[in-house]
């Protein structure tokens, strides 16, 4: 019978347990991208398919403008900027970013033929500038100003001076 790490795809041991705590949803990125997002007022499900019948989850879904956000690691996704050629396993994770890569497309190609938008974050792009650029694509919320610019004590100052 193989050991769990023999049979494993994982360099080591060490490696195996480190992509294995590797989180897929709720990352630092997504958070803040997600809280950028509600900050301008906008609303949206976590985590689901855009189409109920294909395997595609995205990060942040907006079921009724039919726009699907997904926030792409640089490693995971071959960012152009920032991503890395892995010292071990070399191959192998080229490959997979390759396969994810074709995937990314086919996602994009697939969404787009059943009506929805497509827009694709890298981790390392500004929050707030992400936010502004899902905005735009949303009826009724271009360039809406929030409502809580102020503090609660100065909208109260504001509406009684005494």
């Amino acid at each position: 019978m193989k050991s769990e790490s023999s049979s494993s795809w994982a360099s080591s041991p060490g490696n195996r347990a480190s992509m294995r705590a590797n989180k897929s949803r709720d990352t630092k990125p997504e958070l803040a991208l997600r809280r950028a997002v509600h900050a301008l007022g906008m609303r949206y499900r976590v985590g689901i398919r855009p189409v109920v019948n294909l395997p595609r989850t995205a990060d942040i879904v907006f079921t009724k403008a039919r726009v699907a956000v997904f926030l792409d690691g640089c490693f995971w996704h071959g960012c152009p900027q920032h991503h890395s050629v892995a010292k071990t396993n070399a191959t192998f994770w080229a490959e997979k970013v390759r396969r994810n890569r074709e995937r990314d497309a086919e996602t994009n190609r697939l969404l787009a033929e059943h009506g929805w938008t497509v827009v694709r974050i890298w981790e390392h792009d500004d929050s707030g500038a992400a936010a502004v650029r899902i905005q735009s694509l949303l009826p009724g919320h271009s360039s809406r100003p929030t409502t809580h610019s102020r503090s609660r004590s100065d909208r109260q100052k504001a509406v009684d001076p005494a």
